[in-house]
């Protein structure tokens, strides 16, 4: 029995429509003939694909076995081959390494093993001369405890007083001499949240590591200073942000509370002891509504520099990993924009090993259900905190993920590698450097929380550390398969994950995906299908069997799929080839097999793109 999720929705043209509060325009474009004019351009950050770059795991210049500005200048060329739009590079501000990178101690400082702050200049000059944007990871959330910030603070230097979230202790009533933390919050890597400070005499938050303090944005100060921080990168030459860890911004006002700060409510679940995470639900930690108009005025900041001093759109993209309904919040509410767009992390949170097609249509459209109209859409397969996609779901899924977020409508985000189909590091206990890991786990349950599997270095050959590093001794161990999975050996073979990749992305710019109608449906327990098209174009459908068995369908199952087709680019688990023909009757695809279809455009229902 053939089983379908299907949409339609009535075109719209020039209507201006109101979804959640915000008003949003619509203008559909439709082609009416062989000379019907090209559909109206799109902003530079609507149909691109982000390519995550690690610094510390792209490319080592200097021979320290660590990653640097000046290595990922010198592979620029690799994400213009690789069809992307934009470089998004993890935070490569000063810092203590404590989180890598996350902890930062000074703003407006590169960190000294990723070279000058002239190096940075000239990776932006290089960039903008391949016609890529520049995008840096902004970690507002907190600051080192090296940071003259906190120093300044914690000395109650005058304008820094308030500068974070400092509290004063409770009184144990079994022990007079003992302090207790101000209240019962968890940090998000284990331990109380609260870290006394005998200097100042008081309790600071840190909702991540304790080196990690949480700054305090009640504060005009802090929020002045953040818009500082912002127009500093962005004279730099940056072309935008993406900003960590939005929903731990703000917390509880003691004032709304008796002056202190409240307990969490507990979650009631005897596996979790006081001290882990799980133990209470961050009902004063987490999601408070107050943060989405900091969100706003830093869009309004970023729209108003682009006013000023011209060029292309200056973008703010959130992370933010929430429930969907708060997620939509970034986008903006009650007539004020926020973020271009909150990263989509449904494949990552929603899919897990042997997910069915059903269970992906369902992601892909609770997305799109839940996304404001006029909203612009994005699709997140991994990054450095999850495990690759090829260890976390299976390799044979590689192309045809890549294919999905090539063809549904909005931006792609490729963390690297993806490209290539790498597949998580081995580290060690010894070897393993994260936080998260030494801080909740140990020798025995460290690979429970480890992020270091997926940050090892980047493949370039098969050579010694994979052509990352002329250093034997890497910051993290090259993974072992990286003879069999590099980027040489792809560009030379016949067929590769990331020759695929290429055509892929090449294809996001057609006019079909980038204005198109489109069409999500799953068509059995195994296959999905996703269409694409717009009239008087050929159109371009993705047929994809996410199964680890075969599967059969019927070509007349796929609405707007005029036959014959043609096969435009395939998975390496297909054994069709480019240029094959699909004729009208049963469709035998193998495991993992996904297939892009060309055919003429046929007038049909869809969900219209605005």
């Amino acid at each position: 029995m053939m089983k379908s999720v299907y949409i339609a929705f009535g075109v719209v043209v020039g209507a201006a429509m109101v979804a959640g509060g915000v008003a949003w325009a619509i203008i559909a474009w439709r082609g009416s003939g062989p000379g019907a004019p090209p559909p109206p351009p799109r902003g530079w950050w609507e149909t691109a694909d982000l390519y995550q770059i690690y610094p510390r795991s792209f490319k080592d210049s200097d021979g320290d076995g660590v990653g640097d500005l000046p290595g990922i200048t010198s592979k620029l060329e690799h994400l213009v081959e690789a069809g992307a739009g934009a470089a998004w590079l993890s935070p490569v501000f000063q810092s203590p390494m404590v989180d890598a990178g996350y902890d930062v101690s000074d703003f407006y400082s590169i960190h000294e093993e990723y070279g000058k702050m002239e190096d940075f200049e000239q990776l932006v000059r290089r960039a903008h001369e391949l016609g890529l944007k520049v995008l840096l990871d902004f970690v507002p959330n907190h600051a080192s405890t090296e940071s003259q910030y906190f120093k300044d603070s914690e000395d109650r230097v005058e304008g820094f007083e308030d500068f974070f979230v400092w509290a004063d202790g409770l009184h144990d009533p079994e022990n007079e001499s003992n302090i207790l933390p101000p209240s019962n919050w968890v940090s998000q890597f284990g331990g109380s949240a609260w870290q006394w400070s005998e200097k100042r005499g008081q309790f600071y938050l840190h909702q991540f590591s304790v080196q990690q303090a949480d700054f305090n944005f009640r504060s005009p100060a802090v929020r002045d200073e953040m818009l500082q921080i912002m127009r500093f990168w962005l004279d730099k030459g940056a072309d935008g942000f993406r900003i960590d860890g939005l929903p731990y911004l703000m917390e509880a006002n003691p004032a709304d509370h008796g002056g202190r700060y409240p307990d969490d409510p507990l979650c009631g679940r005897k596996e979790f002891g006081p001290n882990q995470l799980g133990y209470t639900v961050p009902l004063y930690t987490k999601d408070l509504i107050e943060l989405y108009d900091i969100v706003y005025d830093w869009r309004e900041f970023v729209d108003n520099y682009q006013r000023e001093n011209g060029g292309d759109t200056r973008v703010i993209l959130t992370e933010g990993y929430t429930n969907i309904s708060m997620t939509m919040q970034y986008y903006g509410y009650g007539g004020r924009l926020g973020a271009h767009f909150p990263f989509n992390f449904g494949f990552i949170t929603d899919l897990t090993r042997g997910f069915s097609a059903p269970d992906l249509v369902y992601c892909v459209l609770k997305w799109l259900t839940y996304m404001p109209r006029g909203a612009v859409a994005n699709w997140v397969l991994g990054n450095h905190d999850n495990s690759r996609v090829a260890s976390r779901l299976r390799p044979a899924l590689v192309d045809g993920l890549n294919a999905l977020t090539a063809l549904l409508p909005g931006a792609s985000v490729t963390y690297q590698g993806e490209e290539l189909g790498m597949r998580d590091g081995r580290v060690s206990w010894r070897q393993t450097v994260d936080v998260e890991a030494c801080s909740r786990g140990n020798e025995q349950t460290y690979q429970l929380y480890s992020r270091d599997p997926a940050r090892t270095p980047f493949h370039w050959d098969g050579g010694p550390s994979a052509g990352f590093s002329s250093n034997a001794s890497t910051w993290l161990p090259v993974a072992s398969d990286h003879r069999e999975i590099n980027l040489e050996r792809q560009k030379k073979e016949p067929r590769s994950h990331f020759k695929v990749f290429q055509a892929l992305k090449a294809l996001r710019k057609r006019p079909t995906l980038t204005h198109g109608d489109y069409i999500v449906e799953a068509l059995s327990d195994k296959t999905l299908v996703v269409v694409r098209h717009l009239a008087p174009l050929d159109s371009f459908t993705l047929v994809f069997n996410v199964a680890g068995s075969s599967d059969t369908v019927h070509t007349d199952w796929i609405r707007s799929l005029k036959l014959p087709a043609t096969v435009y680019v395939t998975s390496l688990s297909s054994k069709r080839n480019a240029g094959d023909v699909i004729s009208p009757g049963p469709l035998e695809l193998q495991a993992g097999e996904a297939l892009v279809l060309q055919a003429s455009s046929l007038v049909s229902y869809g969900h219209k793109l605005s």
